[in-house]
């Protein structure tokens, strides 16, 4: 773990330990608290000395989209809200600063036959040998049930064999964003699959706590399912990049864009049978790990995939036309 540079290293480190104790993961603050710790280290500026002129330099000197940087001095004005709490300083410098204005994100979303295409080949690209077989198959597993339920990525990897509940055909997701718990059922085709793999399983007498094992028994890497997935989308000739067309991100595909197209998907359904989505919010909420329903509201305004399509040609077009 690479360690803070600046003189405030030491304040840095006790608040990560605070919001721990809170229940919060580091990963993703220390790599926002980071930038901040390098201009901090590049002045040698103290806690006191820190004024909203000094920020307007600091956020000048970042080369980020305006997303990544808004999340960059959030982090900073909680770390200064908590060494308000623990007394080491009277006011807060970013308590008024002005925040970037933020660019429009498309998502990537999959279709239902796209996603088919996808995890046909993966399953085409299995390996029929030994040495191979519950591996690539267990990565199969995994972004089956990141496109079936609608998972984050760290989901299946972290499920152990008692999380499954065969019997009620559910799964049982601990301790995920935002330190919750939740049961989710799984669809008819999910239960057949995962009673096939456990059968699987079963054959090569794998005894690895975890549902979907890496080849010697531990934890089954992201990395896999990375390489796993992006080339999959290559196969099926869908592969693009992220793309800054004005204001306008639009996605590349990854892992992360089968929870999205989970959600739009199943919106897109429910209102094709005449049925309002707004009705199913809190369950969709529920069954995704949300802590509020209205964040399972954005979805109601994402753009499936043919108006996705449609926007990013004309987006190309009228630059070309300038």
């Amino acid at each position: 773990m690479k360690p803070f540079k600046s003189a405030i290293a030491q304040q840095m480190e006790a608040y990560i330990a605070y919001r721990k104790d809170l229940g919060f993961t580091d990963k993703q603050l220390r790599s926002t608290l980071r930038p901040f710790d390098l201009f901090a280290a590049q002045t040698g500026l103290s806690i006191q000395q820190f004024n909203p002129l000094d920020f307007m330099d600091f956020k000048k000197s970042l080369k980020l989209e305006p997303r990544s940087i808004n999340a960059i001095i959030i982090t900073a004005r909680g770390f200064f809200d908590y060494l308000i709490r623990i007394r080491q300083l009277e006011n807060n410098p970013l308590k008024d600063f002005p925040m970037e204005r933020e660019n429009a994100f498309v998502p990537f979303i999959f279709s239902p036959s796209q996603t088919k295409r996808m995890l046909d080949a993966i399953h085409r690209k299995i390996r029929r040998n030994t040495k191979h077989f519950l591996n690539d198959l267990s990565v199969y597993t995994a972004i089956f049930l990141l496109a079936e339920c609608g998972m984050r990525l760290s989901e299946p990897l972290r499920l152990k064999n008692h999380h499954h509940r065969k019997d009620d055909g559910t799964l049982y997701i601990e301790k995920t964003k935002f330190r919750k718990d939740r049961l989710i059922a799984l669809p008819i085709n999910v239960i057949q699959h995962l009673n096939n793999y456990l059968s699987v399983k079963d054959t090569f007498k794998n005894e690895s706590q975890w549902l979907l094992p890496a080849p010697k028994g531990g934890q089954l890497r992201s990395n896999r399912i990375y390489d796993t997935f992006h080339q999959a989308v290559k196969d099926i000739g869908i592969k693009t990049k992220r793309r800054l067309i004005g204001n306008t991100v639009f996605a590349a595909p990854t892992p992360h864009s089968l929870r999205h197209s989970f959600a739009v998907n199943t919106l897109e359904c429910i209102r094709a049978r005449g049925d309002d989505p707004q009705d199913v919010l809190p369950i969709l909420s529920s069954y995704m790990g949300h802590r509020k329903y209205r964040y399972t509201a954005v979805y109601l305004k994402a753009i499936d995939a043919r108006q996705r399509q449609q926007l990013f040609d004309f987006s190309i077009k009228a630059q070309h036309d300038l």
